[in-house]
């Protein structure tokens, strides 16, 4: 179950990350932050994109390691 929670993690941070922050960008510069679920909602949707590509970068400098690093 781990690997999969892992593996969801970094696959929404690689398909989803540019409509999270498009979105959330547009989002942010018309409407008025008024509401503290909209706030929790964006900031856990970056904190999920944050730990997934950091999920996936320490997956990727584990499996493609060389001898220059």
């Amino acid at each position: 179950m781990k690997r999969f929670v892992i593996f969801t993690l970094i696959w929404i941070s690689q398909n989803l990350a540019i409509p999270f922050w498009v979105v959330g960008h547009i989002h942010l510069s018309i409407h008025d932050f008024q509401d503290v679920i909209e706030i929790i909602s964006s900031v856990g949707m970056n904190i999920i994109v944050g730990i997934g590509f950091y999920l996936d970068y320490k997956y990727d400098r584990t499996t493609n390691t060389s001898k220059e690093d």
